[in-house]
Parts: C-alpha cells; sequence; structure tokens
C-alpha cells in the first residue's frame, strides 16, 4: 500500500536544531521557566539603518513587483563588493544568486551539482542540514569524522581514506557548527590542493566569517587554493554577520556555467526573493561591520564564560571554540550516572532530561553525528547563559 507521501521526503529527516528551538519556544510561551541553548541566531537586533533601509523600501511601488530571478542587480553587486572587501575573492556580479537564506543557498548547490549517487564527503560533526540536502538532491552524504584531539579540524588524511571514484563535493565550513572549530590558513591551502588534484568540487559554507576569536583567522577556501580554478561554491549569507536570521537573504557565488543552471532552477521554484529584505540586505553589505564588532565582543565575553562553567562541571569537557557562537562540550563522562532515578544512557536521552527536570534546551550530539557531546549556543543574554549552567551544574552536583 503506498503512503500519502513521496517516498523522497519520507525519507527526509526534520532540523534538529529547529525542533528544540521550537519546543523550547512552546514551554517558555506556555508559562515554563525554560532557558534555550539550542538556537542558532544572535540575540542581538538587526542594525537600525538597515531597517530602516527596508521601511523606506516598503514605499516604493517598485518592490511591490517580480524581479530578476537572481537577484536585484544592487544586490548581486553588493555581493561581489562585500566577497572583495572581506575574503579578497574577486567576482563578478554575474556569478551571484540570492537566495531565500544560506540553507536555500545549500540545497540549490547541491541540487545543482549532483547527480544520482554522486559522493558527498561532509566533515563530522556536521550542521544537520547538509546531509538531508544531499540525500534530496538523491547524492550519497559521506561522513569524515573527525577528532576532538585534533579541535575538530578536518584533515587530508581523513578526507582521502573516504575518498572513492564517486566522490564529486566536499562540504568545507570554517568555522564550524557546530564545533566551533577554525582551520588553520596553511591546512585550507592543503585540503584545496589535496580537492583540486583529485578534481572534486568545494563547496564553502562561510556563513560564520566574521565571527572568530583570539588568534584564530578565516580564510576562503578559493582565494588562497587558485589550483582549484573553477570547481568552488561560496556560499553565505546576512543572517549571522548582521543579525538578520529572520530576513533570509543568502546567496551562492560559482562559475558563470553552474550558476546559469542554479538560477534556472530557481526561476521555476521560488522566483524571485522578497525585495524588501534584499534592499535591507544591500544596506548591510555596503555599510561597515560596526554591529559584528560589537556582537563578536559580546560572543566572545560568553564563549569564555561559558567554556569555564562548563569545565568546572565533574563529567564534562569542552575545549574553547575558535569561532561561530557554539560550544560543543563532551558529556560522556555524566553518561550512565543516575540522576533522581533516571539513568540516560546516550546524550539524547540526557537532553530530554535536562528539559524535563531543569527547563534548559540543549541539542544533543546526535543530532550532528556526534554521540555523546552538545551543543550549547551562546547567542543569548548573558543572565540566561549563566543561570541555565548553573542549573546544569546543580542537576549534576544533586545526583
Amino acid at each position: 500500500m503506498s503512503t500519502r507521501v513521496s517516498d523522497l521526503l519520507g525519507g527526509l529527516a526534520p532540523s534538529a536544531t529547529l525542533a528544540v528551538d521550537a519546543k523550547a519556544k512552546a514551554l517558555k510561551a506556555a508559562g515554563e521557566p525554560v532557558i534555550g541553548f539550542g538556537a542558532g541566531e544572535p540575540d542581538f537586533a538587526t542594525p537600525e539603518h538597515i531597517v530602516e533601509a527596508a521601511s523606506r523600501a516598503c514605499f516604493d511601488p517598485i518592490n511591490h513587483k517580480y524581479t530578476p530571478t537572481a537577484g536585484l542587480n544592487e544586490l548581486r553587486d553588493a555581493v561581489a563588493f562585500k566577497s572583495k572587501r572581506d575574503s579578497g575573492l574577486e567576482i563578478a556580479a554575474s556569478q551571484v544568486l540570492i537566495t531565500n537564506g544560506g540553507k536555500h543557498a545549500v540545497a540549490t548547490t547541491l541540487m545543482t551539482l549532483l547527480d544520482p549517487g554522486d559522493e558527498v564527503l561532509i566533515p563530522a560533526p556536521y550542521w544537520t542540514t547538509y546531509p538531508e540536502a544531499v540525500y534530496l538532491a538523491r547524492g550519497v552524504p559521506v561522513a569524515v569524522f573527525t577528532s576532538e584531539a585534533n579541535g575538530f579540524r578536518v584533515t587530508v588524511d581523513e578526507l582521502e581514506r573516504a575518498r572513492t571514484a564517486k566522490t564529486k563535493v566536499l562540504i568545507f565550513v570554517s568555522p564550524s557548527n557546530p564545533t566551533g572549530a577554525v582551520v588553520r590558513p596553511e591546512q585550507v591551502e592543503e585540503i584545496g590542493r589535496w580537492a583540486a588534484q583529485h578534481g572534486i568540487w568545494v563547496m564553502c559554507d562561510e556563513i560564520y566569517e566574521h565571527l572568530t576569536y583570539g588568534e584564530a583567522q578565516h580564510v576562503s577556501l578559493p582565494v588562497v587554493t587558485p589550483e582549484l580554478e573553477d570547481r568552488w561554491i561560496v556560499v553565505n549569507g546576512v543572517a549571522k554577520t548582521y543579525s538578520m536570521t529572520g530576513w533570509r537573504i543568502g546567496w551562492m557565488i560559482g562559475p558563470k556555467d553552474v550558476m546559469t543552471a542554479a538560477i534556472n532552477y530557481q526561476s521555476q521554484t521560488t522566483s524571485n526573493i522578497s525585495n524588501i529584505s534584499q534592499r535591507a540586505a544591500v544596506a548591510a553589505l555596503t555599510g561597515d561591520l560596526e554591529a559584528v564588532a560589537h556582537m563578536r565582543s559580546a560572543f566572545d565575553r560568553r564563549r569564555q564564560t561559558m567554556t569555564g562553567m562548563l569545565n568546572a562541571i565533574d563529567g564534562v569537557s569542552c575545549a574553547e571554540p575558535e569561532g561561530a557562537f557554539y560550544c560543543f562540550p563532551n558529556v560522556s563522562g555524566l553518561l550512565g550516572r543516575n540522576f533522581g532515578g533516571s539513568v540516560p544512557s546516550t546524550s539524547a536521552q540526557l537532553a530530554d532530561l535536562l528539559l524535563e527536570k531543569i527547563k534548559i534546551a540543549v541539542v544533543p550530539g546526535e543530532a550532528f553525528d556526534a554521540p555523546g557531546y552538545f551543543r550549547l549556543s551562546y547567542a543569548l543574554g548573558d543572565e540566561d547563559l549563566v543561570e541555565g549552567l548553573q542549573r546544569l551544574s546543580s542537576f549534576v552536583a544533586a545526583g
């Protein structure tokens, strides 16, 4: 007997991170004192000048109509300007496709590049969307497991062990969600040369490019590895840098033949992205980076606070993240322990227990193919961050 939905979508997993965030918000709306560590979005308002640009755009009738599928010319120009300014990547505006957020850019990239059976290497732990986007494009996701001892930074040796004759694409992200790992510039070059040697495409997710701390440095793989020639795609967006997650503006950059196919695909799916949001994004990208500097300073303070408080809990260990806004503690030392009659054997069970007993919401490592870990966002207010971790510390101490 056939099901009411297609086999393709019947086999698609929901977003674990969005599910945790939605559950926490629903409980909070119901009056529960929930503190959510699950959200992957800054807790800051979008900068005022960006909002004002959107407000003005609402009253211009030109924005009430369809515009080019690939995006407003002004925004495609702004993406080209921003790419050269921030990472040294020189592109033509015609190589840019404006998408409905960074996630849409990822899905469109994979839909454009993959044929059925093509393999995509995904360093693990990984953002939950990557393997599902590969699956939707009829490709085969291949997890490449990294080492906590190496800071979860993928190596050429790890990639080479996973490579087969069917490998077509490598997904490369630095800084990383969920680990906060930042790959060293010389290692980025080495990975790019390896991909070039084997004719492998690289999709570079640069959404966290401006959120690095201490000595960590983001570099753009196509810039430092010209040997890769035109077998790269860069995906990015305004969500993290400008606190614009709800505006849904991302982009995909690549060689012109690939971009023509991607634009054709978008013309038959979404058409153009919201003009109001695009006008806001123009203001964001052509303005300064003062807002992100302010956010980065707050995130830097919070990551140090969170790392210190986590490491003070018996059974928890956490390396200090170098980028993004997540800590990725190892909580395997808490598994199998008795907490008031409950004995969680997995990090997923432990996460459920914490939400039930002490009203903190975390994303278990199973969502990122890393059981035994948690992802905790420090993109929340300082008081909530400290209160939530104090609850966790007291819960563990009480046993």
